[in-house]
């Protein structure tokens, strides 16, 4: 398994988006259970500046994982785990300073 080991700007944001099943009944009334032992994931919506080449180096590790296969990675606020990248943009912001944006959400049992 590879590991990502690009360092990414300030302004990283976590969010846990945990699985829950829910029930709603005409009443009003609410059910809600967990779903799955592995319920809650963490995303990371992330941005990572610099020169073209620096970008393009994150863009190919990332093109290269495909979004398919998980890969580790350290959160700067975080425990270590496996993650996904299914979507990342590359753009330019001025000249010779790029910056790429990227959603990483983690995955279990890879």
């Amino acid at each position: 398994m590879t590991t990502f080991t690009f360092s990414p700007t300030y302004g990283a944001a976590e969010t846990n988006a945990p699985k829950v099943r829910k029930a709603k009944f005409g009443d009003g009334y609410q059910q809600r259970v967990g779903d799955g032992i592995n319920r809650t994931a963490r995303l990371w919506s992330l941005s990572f500046e610099g020169t073209k080449s620096d970008i393009d180096a994150i863009d190919l590790f990332l093109e290269t994982e495909d979004g398919i296969t998980a890969f580790d990675w350290t959160p700067p606020a975080g425990a270590a785990g496996k993650w996904v990248c299914s979507e990342w943009s590359p753009a330019i912001n001025q000249y010779d300073n790029w910056v790429l944006n990227a959603n990483f959400e983690e995955v279990f049992g890879e």
